[in-house]
Order: C-alpha cells, then sequence, then structure tokens
C-alpha cells in the first residue's frame, strides 16, 4: 500500500512547507505587498495593480486564501480581501524558526 509522502514529515514541516508554496510566485507576493501597504481590506483594487487577468488574479487570491494567509469577504458582488494576522503571525514564526536554526557552516 502506498503512503502519501506528506505522513513521512512533521505537522509543522508541512505547514512550512504549504504556506512557502503558498507565496511562491511573484503575482503573490505583489498581491501581499500591496495589502500590507494599503492596510486595509481591498474589493476589487487588486486586479487594478497587477499586469494580470481577473481570472489569474483570482486564482492567485484563491490559493492565498486556502493556506489562511488572505480573508475575504462578500461585499454584494465583490469580495474583500485582508491579510489574516493570526496566519501572517504563524507564518513569520515558522520561518523564523527555521532561519534560526541555522548555525552556519563552512
Amino acid at each position: 500500500m502506498a503512503v502519501a509522502k506528506k505522513n513521512l514529515f512533521t505537522e509543522e514541516e508541512n505547514r512550512i512547507a504549504d504556506l512557502a508554496k503558498a507565496i511562491a510566485h511573484p503575482a503573490r507576493v505583489s498581491i501581499l505587498l500591496y495589502l500590507i501597504k494599503k492596510n486595509s481590506c481591498v474589493c476589487g483594487d487588486i486586479v487594478d495593480e497587477l499586469p494580470l487577468s481577473q481570472s489569474t488574479v483570482s486564482q492567485h487570491l484563491k490559493e492565498l486564501k486556502r493556506v489562511g494567509i488572505l480573508q475575504g469577504e462578500i461585499e454584494g458582488t465583490k469580495t474583500c480581501y485582508c491579510i489574516n494576522p493570526e496566519v501572517w503571525m504563524e507564518m513569520g514564526g515558522l520561518f523564523k524558526g527555521l532561519t534560526e536554526k541555522f548555525t552556519g557552516c563552512c
């Protein structure tokens, strides 16, 4: 019987990998930087900020929302997005913990 590769790693390792995968695209980084700059929930403006189609931006937003980095509320016909502070802090802590494990080499 085949074993899922994810099961071979810790929950923390899988979470770091999932978060890293979610932000591993320049468009997603751009979305996050835009939301940080705005420092508020944004409805519809994200598409105007990126050189991408509405459907492509929607797919990127969906991936960021899937891992919980973004939260969205439906207001009329639009969805307003903002950074989920709890997941943002979790991500920062996980990545910081990962980088602090390195003590140098060579």
